[in-house]
């Protein structure tokens, strides 16, 4: 099963007002198991940074001038991800965002069923408990010390740690839970070990089995092995 790890930073809080995404950091996940392939993009928003955002991301207008427009860099996101789950950290923000630029882009929406929303499974799993990242970090030991501003790789790179967390560790669904079914590739018919018609003879050497039969004698009667 293939997954997308996914944060974005953005020039504030509502795409309906004129913010835009600035950043886009994900990390693809196979079988719960990162496989090492990335995604991160820098996004000229079109519009001045606000103050409290570049307090915030450390990314100022004159950085981001020159990188490219979500509309030059919105085929290849989707090219990424594909149609892969897509984990973030209060979902809800990120793909209002996403949603909001691929509709004026004229692409495709992201379905929102799509989302796995980690901030929602740690409510679930920690009522009452705080569920920022930075809280999640310290409650699973994770070494989020590098956090010193909101950067979308960095951020998505410890939501996965995270996550794999959340559900379970590394291997949530490790083999000794499954179960095995195996069919007979003539008949179809699911197929059943049975007993041996014959039982295998006992490898024990007879001067073993005088040795063992000694070493029981000097234990006494009360000895397990004499009982039987």
């Amino acid at each position: 099963m293939r997954e997308i790890v996914l944060d974005t930073e953005t020039t504030g809080f509502d795409p309906e007002t004129g913010d835009r995404i600035v950043e886009i950091g994900a990390v693809e996940l196979m079988g719960h198991v990162a496989t090492g392939r990335t995604y991160h993009q820098y996004i000229n928003p079109e519009r001045e940074m606000p103050q409290e955002a570049f307090e915030v991301h450390g990314l100022g207008d004159d950085f981001l001038r020159d990188k490219p427009k979500f509309a030059e860099i919105g085929g290849a996101f989707l090219e990424f991800i594909g149609d892969a789950k897509l984990v973030i950290h209060n979902a809800a923000f990120d793909m209002k965002f996403l949603n909001a630029e691929l509709r004026w882009m004229k692409l495709p929406l992201i379905p929102w069923e799509r989302a796995v929303d980690t901030l929602e499974i740690a409510r679930k799993r920690f009522p009452g408990s705080p569920a920022s990242l930075d809280a999640l970090c310290r409650r699973f030991n994770i070494d989020n010390s590098a956090r010193t501003l909101h950067g979308a790789l960095l951020d998505s790179e410890i939501l996965a740690e995270v996550y794999l967390e959340l559900i379970g560790g590394r291997q949530p669904n490790f083999a000794l839970s499954a179960t095995t079914v195996t069919t007979d590739a003539n008949t179809g018919s699911v197929w059943t070990p049975q007993p041996r018609p014959t039982p295998l003879p006992s490898r024990i050497t007879e001067k073993e089995a005088a040795a063992h039969a000694a070493f029981v004698e000097q234990l006494g009667d009360g000895a397990l092995w004499s009982k039987t």
